[in-house]
């Protein structure tokens, strides 16, 4: 019964993995500031 649905639960289990690692990489990005000017730019 199980083997029935292990296709299913391995593509469920792989997407919640690859949206997390999605959601820590753009935490990343915005944490970095990427989307801000840089350093050199602060002074003017």
């Amino acid at each position: 019964m199980f083997k029935k649905h292990t296709g299913f639960w391995l593509f469920i289990i792989k997407t919640l993995f690859y949206f997390a690692v999605l959601l820590i990489l753009l935490y990343f990005y915005g944490y970095s500031g990427h989307g801000q000017g840089g350093f050199i730019y602060n002074e003017f």
